[in-house]
């Protein structure tokens, strides 16, 4: 019986997606439980997936939504790549740049699913690795100019063959990284894979191949159908936005700008970034896959939540970003930055969006300025490298209706990034937490207000510190929408032991900073949505109780007139404030 035969149980389609989730999620916890690194194992620097025989995608896990979309174009790739040399048992490692990846240090693990020595799908992971070589231990490199300063380079490379480790590449692969975690942690993704193997197929063993190819199919169709009724509910035209990007690393005051034109065609879109300024020679740049990535995950904070995330989502969707640009960068470019430039893309689309779906866009997340930290644990002897989560998570806009959410984190993370431990961060890094805690008054004003960022202090231990930095959040604060005010800066400082405070720029390299020095970082929150004199007088109370919004803030910003002994609200002084009589 051919495929276009075989009569489609629709509960069995919603069957196969769900089971396509659950198994993507097993992945994903079996990661979680397995991994080494604090990049990994606590807050989640990854993603989990799973795609058909051609490499399109049947479901993922999004810990890190800006990971998502980043795992099927290197899977085609993958495929065209050895062509009819893919056997059961393979095992392939991808990082590189230039041929589909998105940034130096997510590692990618592939494995082929075979049934019955047929090819039916492929089971894959990416992760945040620990270290990835280059010149700079944790992979981010301010100073870099070409991949080769960034990172070692992993295109397409069979690390099994027909199920027996390839000893030689694994020894290449790992002599040129300097922790031993990562190897480990590799390890680890090629588990969470045989997991997405196992599970898909134990789907196709019991309906069969063709059942399970003929619904797979029309799931896809399904999804699409929904996509497009979301694009159709956009007028219309093609819509203009832009934003800022804030300082390549190498030229102080240096700007460039992002350029979207989003043509909507009835049941199609486009984002056209054409318009979009040159690369950098540092490494601000970004390549295609991260683009494209930040571009997707942003237009799915304004349509249905419950879409299905597979091939028919994307197929509506066109993205045209020209090589030689900042979002796009040329060969030998450095790029680690790169997936940090999807807060600046964020902007880009809902400046060109707000105007006529108002009621979909959110005001700007906080925006992003990251560090970290790498050394010698004198404790244990032993090399690391930590990436300071808890620091970098702001505040979200908000949108119409809902408050933004308080210390979320960067968009391109969506929440998806979680906070380390308290305990385990001094366990894993010779640092000792002083204080994290809500950063108040810290969120833009609105008729819903923006999220709050956070304060993070922690003395440094160790020895041969470096600081790391990176992002451009102390230079434009998270702008509000349809009236509602602005968030605040970022700011990361050392406190050296004498009284000198350094204030670190955004893409900075600190090196040999001595223990007993004090980080400080100031995570901004979200800018607001519509007018602040708007928002219902009790959420104002409720903030001022809460520490959250000062007295004199809720008069100034909001008009409400608040008992410093009762916290009553005095409704007669408020509405006249508001009326504009006062």
């Amino acid at each position: 019986m051919s495929q276009t035969q075989i009569p489609i149980d629709k509960v069995l389609v919603s069957i196969l997606q769900r089971r396509f989730k659950s198994i993507t999620e097993e992945m994903s916890i079996a990661l979680t439980m397995t991994t080494r690194s604090p990049i990994l194992c606590e807050a989640k620097d990854f993603v989990t997936g799973l795609y058909d025989r051609s490499g399109k995608m049947l479901e993922q896990k999004e810990n890190l939504p800006i990971l998502s979309f980043s795992l099927g174009p290197v899977c085609e790739y993958i495929i065209k790549y050895f062509g009819d040399e893919i056997y059961p048992g393979d095992v392939i490692f991808h990082n590189d740049v230039f041929s589909m990846g998105n940034q130096n240090n997510d590692v990618a693990v592939y494995k082929p699913i075979f049934f019955k020595d047929t090819l039916v799908g492929w089971a894959a992971c990416k992760g945040h690795q620990a270290d990835i070589g280059g010149a700079v231990q944790g992979g981010y490199n301010p100073q870099a100019t070409e991949v080769w300063q960034e990172a070692l380079r992993i295109p397409p490379v069979k690390v099994y063959e027909k199920g027996k480790v390839r000893k030689d590449v694994w020894d290449l692969i790992f002599a040129n990284i300097r922790l031993d975690m990562v190897a480990q942690d590799m390890r680890a993704q090629i588990g969470s894979c045989v997991v997405g193997e196992r599970g898909l197929l134990a789907l196709v063993e019991k309906y069969g191949l063709e059942v399970f190819e003929a619904h797979k199919e029309y799931l896809f169709d399904s999804t699409e159908k929904m996509m497009k009724a979301e694009i159709r509910s956009i007028p219309n035209g093609i819509y203009q936005g832009e934003s800022t990007v804030f300082y390549d690393g190498r030229t102080p005051g240096s700007t460039y700008t992002i350029r979207v034109k989003i043509a909507v065609e009835d049941e199609h879109i486009t984002f056209d970034y054409s318009g979009t300024d040159s690369q950098t020679d540092g490494f601000v740049n970004g390549t295609y896959t991260s683009s494209a990535s930040a571009c997707i995950l942003t237009f799915l904070q304004m349509v249905n939540p419950d879409i299905p995330h597979n091939d028919g989502m994307v197929r509506p969707i066109d993205i045209i970003i020209p090589q030689g640009t900042i979002l796009n960068a040329a060969y030998p470019a450095a790029t680690t930055y790169g997936n940090h430039l999807c807060p600046n893309n964020a902007d880009a689309i809902m400046r060109a969006l707000s105007p006529i779906i108002p009621d979909r866009v959110t005001a700007e997340w906080n925006e992003l300025l990251c560090s970290l930290t790498t050394g010698l644990d004198t404790r244990k002897n032993e090399p690391y490298v930590d990436i300071c989560f808890m620091g970098l998570k702001g505040g979200s806009g908000a949108i119409k209706g809902v408050d933004g959410y308080d210390h979320i984190g960067m968009i391109d993370a969506s929440g998806g990034v979680l906070d380390q431990d308290y305990e385990m961060f001094e366990q894993q890094t010779p640092h000792l937490l002083l204080l994290h805690e809500y950063w108040t008054d810290s969120a833009g004003a609105g008729t819903w207000r923006g999220g709050l960022g956070v304060e993070t202090k922690f003395r440094l231990g160790g020895a041969k510190t470096k600081l790391v930095t990176f992002g451009d959040g102390d230079v434009e604060p998270a702008f509000g929408v349809h009236g509602g005010g602005e968030g605040s800066l970022n700011k990361i400082e050392l406190i050296y032991p004498d009284g000198t405070v350094y204030l670190a720029t955004t893409k900075d390299l600190v090196n040999d900073v001595p223990a007993g020095v004090i980080y400080y970082q100031q995570a901004g929150g979200g800018g607001g949505y519509g007018d602040p004199f708007k928002r219902n007088p009790e959420l104002v109370r409720r903030d001022v109780r809460n520490g959250v919004v000062p007295l004199a803030k809720a008069r100034e910003d909001y008009g409400v007139v608040i008992d410093p002994e009762t916290f009553e609200i005095d409704m007669k002084e408020t509405e006249r404030l508001r009326s504009g009589k006062v």
